[in-house]
Formats: structure tokens, C-alpha cells, sequence
């Protein structure tokens, strides 16, 4: 989590670290993928195919723009 997080940030006080640390792990277990894991998340969020030719990756923020989610675009 140093790495991950606090070494890219100025934490301001002690309720911006604990909003901070918070989303940090909702993120980590819901979002960010573990090699211990076999790549998957905590939470075993499922890999999606691609669902149509047109269809594009889209990112999602997560901490503040310092992380993001990815998934499939929903346009068809």
C-alpha cells in the first residue's frame, strides 16, 4: 500500500488518509488483479470478452485518478 498509494501522495489529515486507505481497499480487492491469484481479484471479479467488434476499453478512476478500473465499453 506504500508503494501503491502513499508514496504518490500528500496525505493533508488524518480523515483525508482514512478516506484514502479506504479506497485503496475497496479498490484492491474489488479492481486490481493479484499474480498470487492467478490474476484475479479478492472479490473474483470475472474476465469479460470482448463483446462486440466496435465495442473499446474504457477506464474508470479509482483513488483520485491514481489508479483505474477497465472494462469494456457498453455501446453498441
Amino acid at each position: 500500500m506504500r508503494q501503491d498509494l502513499l508514496d504518490h501522495v500528500i496525505v493533508l489529515n488524518e480523515r483525508h488518509l482514512h478516506r484514502l486507505l479506504s479506497e485503496f481497499v475497496a479498490y484492491d480487492h474489488d479492481d486490481r488483479t493479484h499474480l498470487g491469484l492467478g490474476k484475479s481479484t479478492p472479490l473474483m471479479r470475472t474476465a469479460t470478452s470482448k463483446p462486440n467488434g466496435d465495442a473499446e476499453i474504457v477506464g474508470h478512476p479509482r483513488i483520485d485518478s491514481l489508479h483505474h478500473c477497465y472494462e469494456w465499453s457498453q455501446d453498441t
